[in-house]
């Protein structure tokens, strides 16, 4: 019983919103974990779900008193983030979703184990999209979410690399003097607070471990609209990370706002091609990038299709890089457009 009092307190923290579906299997995979229960507790951070998402976690918590419901009253999950962990008692906060799955019943004492080894601030992990069960449209987002034109080069959430590494792609474990050291999660954020936050955190000098030990598994979006809703909103995220971090701007982030203002051009162009020649060229120019987009989306879908046997899916493939790509450029512009952070 001491030995078992030694350990670090963990406060699990999910933000959710309407996740009646999945959520009580989420919990139940927590509540599975081989950690004491009187280490640990699980704080349900609530946007005001409107579907039976409070009545589920309420019947849970009747049974297990360590799982706390919090109402998020601004419903963004940057908000239910700051909730969980300026409520939380925890030594270590944890950032679990209330839909995904979590592969085995080691996670926390994994969680415990890297932080103590490592000596770390925060704990890394990846985030694949290949839990069980998913549909054949999943396994094709899930294809081209983990290939390098599906995300960003510098992205650890679909490795396996274990070490020191910077937090910003997949940071979602703290040590509580983290908060102290860099302050809360920016609430102006509805996307990308995770990354902003782990930006931060890096500048600040704090480390990071990664860990396949830690990995939890994502589910991809179900159909096409919904992943350009996802795209969309990562690319209005982008802008305000940009915006209130500009020396973090990248090449690699700006590509899909230029995709999508090519896109533009090349429509307005070819409506004023008739009445200028050098219209015409600008036409020629935009067609020929698109052409050798084309071909660079075709040879990587090939490839995809080649390596896992899965040929099926081949041209749908290729319209999901294009959602991807379209959509984060537009969430990009929408944002920009908008005037981005208003103070």
């Amino acid at each position: 019983m001491n030995e078992q009092h030694s350990l670090p307190f963990i406060t699990i923290v999910m933000p959710v919103y309407n996740e009646a579906r999945f959520i009580e299997r989420t919990l139940q995979q927590l509540l599975a974990q081989d950690y004491p229960k009187d280490r640990l507790e699980i704080l349900v951070v609530d946007g005001m779900s409107t579907d039976t998402t409070r009545q589920i976690v309420e019947n849970i918590a009747l049974c297990h008193r360590y799982i706390h419901l919090l109402d998020n009253p601004k419903r963004k999950s940057s908000a239910g983030r700051n909730i969980g962990f300026m409520t939380g008692r925890g030594d270590y906060f944890l950032v679990v979703d209330g839909h995904c799955f979590i592969p085995d019943n080691k996670l926390l004492s994994n969680v415990v184990e890297c932080f103590a080894k490592s000596g770390a601030d925060c704990l890394g992990r990846p985030q694949p999209l290949d839990p069980p069960g998913l549909t054949e449209f999943q396994q094709a987002v899930a294809l081209a979410r983990g290939s390098r034109l599906g995300h960003g080069g510098d992205s650890l959430i679909y490795g396996d690399y274990e070490g020191f590494a910077s937090p910003v792609s997949n940071g979602a474990a703290y040590a509580r003097h983290v908060f102290e050291k860099v302050g809360y999660v920016d609430e102006q954020f509805d996307a990308c607070e995770d990354v902003e936050f782990n930006y931060r955190m890096e500048q600040a000098g704090l480390a990071c471990y990664t860990s396949p030990k830690l990995t939890i598994r994502y589910y991809p979006r179900e159909t096409l609209l919904g992943l350009c809703r996802q795209m969309t909103r990562y690319g209005k995220g982008r802008f305000l990370f940009i915006q209130k971090h500009p020396k973090a701007l990248t090449l690699n982030q700006l590509i899909p706002l230029a995709f999508i203002l090519g896109i533009v051009l090349l429509m307005v162009s070819g409506f004023f091609s008739l009445i200028s020649s050098q219209i015409i060229q600008v036409v020629s120019f935009c067609s020929i990038v698109y052409a050798l987009y084309v071909l660079v989306i075709m040879a990587e879908t090939f490839r995809i299709a080649a390596c896992n046997n899965n040929w099926k899916n081949f041209y749908l493939l290729v319209v999901i890089f294009f959602i991807i790509h379209s959509g984060l450029g537009l969430g990009f512009a929408i944002q920009g457009l908008s005037g981005g952070v208003k103070e």
